[in-house]
């Protein structure tokens, strides 16, 4: 997937022009992005600020350290559960 010129605080901007009164034609127009593309970033990002998404990433990648830790978990209790199969 292309990774888009503009980051995620520089999307909520824009998203925050329309809601000012601008018309999405003139929005896309002005940072040279397609119609389909601003709703897809609306759909995605629309009614946010920009606290609002940094903490969600923040949140993110919490849930990603703790995804880790019970994989590691997991691997570990199986390794252990094989070892006393064996055993017995």
């Amino acid at each position: 997937m292309k990774k888009s010129k503009f980051t995620e605080s520089q999307i909520v901007k824009i998203l925050g022009e329309q809601e000012q009164g601008k018309s999405v034609a003139d929005i896309c127009r002005e940072h040279g992005i397609s119609q389909p593309t601003f709703y897809g970033w609306k759909s995605k990002f629309g009614g946010m600020d920009v606290n609002q998404l940094k903490k969600i990433k923040e949140l993110e990648a919490e849930l990603a350290q703790y995804k880790k830790i019970v994989a590691e978990q997991t691997l570990s209790i199986t390794v252990l559960k094989d070892v006393i199969e064996k055993k017995l």
